[in-house]
C-alpha cells in the first residue's frame, strides 16, 4: 500500500524520501498542470511528517482563533506553530496506522482538487503529469494512487463530506492552501466555496491563511 504520510510530505515539497532535498516546490498538481512555481514548506514543519505538518498548522491556527475569540492576546508569532497532540481531533496517534493513512488520503485529494480547479486535463497534460509522477522517485503503489486520483473529476461534495469533524475541515482547507499559489480567479473562487461549505468561521479561515502564508514566506527566505 502507498505510504500516505510519505506521499503527502513529497507533495508538500519536502522530498521526504531523500532528506527533505529536491522535493517539488509546493503543490504537485498545480506545478504539473500550469507550470506555476510554488514554494515548498519549511523544513521544520515537514520534519514532523506530511500529515503531522498539516495538522500542526491547522492546530496552531485554531489555537490563535480560539484565543482571539476568547479575548486573550496571542503570544506566538505567525511563523511559529505547535504540533497537534497525538490522539487529538487534529492528529491520530502514531500507532493508529489506519487513521493516519485515511487522513493522509483525504488531504492528498484536497490538494489535487484545488490545483485542478482552473481547468480540465487533456491527453497531453495527462501524459506530462504521468511522466512527472514517475520522476518523483515514489514507490509503485504511490505512483499508481496519484495517477488514479489525478484522473478523477474534481468532486467537492466528496471532499466536504470527508470532513467528519471541524478539525478535519480545518486541515482540508490548510492542505488546499498549501497546494497552490492562489493567483487565479478560479482558485480563489474554489477556496472561498470550500471554506463556506466546510463551515469554517471567517476568522479561522483568516488565521489558517496567515499561518500558511507565513510558512511559505519563511521557506522562501531560507531558500534564497
Amino acid at each position: 500500500m502507498a505510504d500516505m504520510n510519505k506521499l503527502l510530505g513529497q507533495l508538500l515539497g519536502g522530498g521526504a524520501a531523500s532528506g527533505f532535498a529536491g522535493g517539488l516546490a509546493g503543490g504537485l498538481a498545480s506545478s504539473l498542470l500550469s507550470g506555476k512555481k510554488g514554494r515548498k514548506m519549511g523544513f521544520k514543519a515537514l520534519k514532523l511528517g506530511g500529515v503531522a505538518a498539516v495538522g500542526a498548522m491547522a492546530y496552531t491556527a485554531y489555537q490563535r482563533y480560539s484565543e482571539k475569540s476568547g479575548g486573550a492576546p496571542t503570544q506566538a508569532a505567525p511563523t511559529e506553530f505547535t504540533p497537534a497532540p497525538p490522539g487529538s481531533a487534529f492528529m491520530p496517534r502514531e500507532n493508529d496506522h489506519a487513521a493516519n493513512e485515511a487522513l493522509g488520503l483525504i488531504l492528498v485529494r484536497a490538494m489535487i482538487a484545488v490545483a485542478r480547479a482552473d481547468g480540465r486535463l487533456d491527453a497531453e497534460e495527462s501524459q506530462a503529469i504521468f511522466q512527472k509522477i514517475q520522476s518523483l522517485g515514489l514507490d509503485s503503489e504511490s505512483q499508481a494512487l496519484l495517477v488514479e486520483e489525478m484522473g478523477h473529476p474534481v468532486d467537492m461534495d466528496a471532499i466536504v463530506n470527508s470532513a467528519t469533524t471541524p478539525e478535519i475541515a480545518a486541515e482540508i482547507y490548510t492542505a488546499s492552501l498549501l497546494a497552490v499559489e492562489v493567483d487565479s480567479a478560479a482558485e480563489k473562487a474554489y477556496l472561498a466555496m470550500l471554506a463556506a461549505r466546510l463551515r469554517l468561521p471567517p476568522e479561522l479561515v483568516a488565521e489558517i491563511e496567515q499561518q500558511v502564508t507565513s510558512q511559505k514566506e519563511l521557506a522562501q527566505e531560507n531558500s534564497e
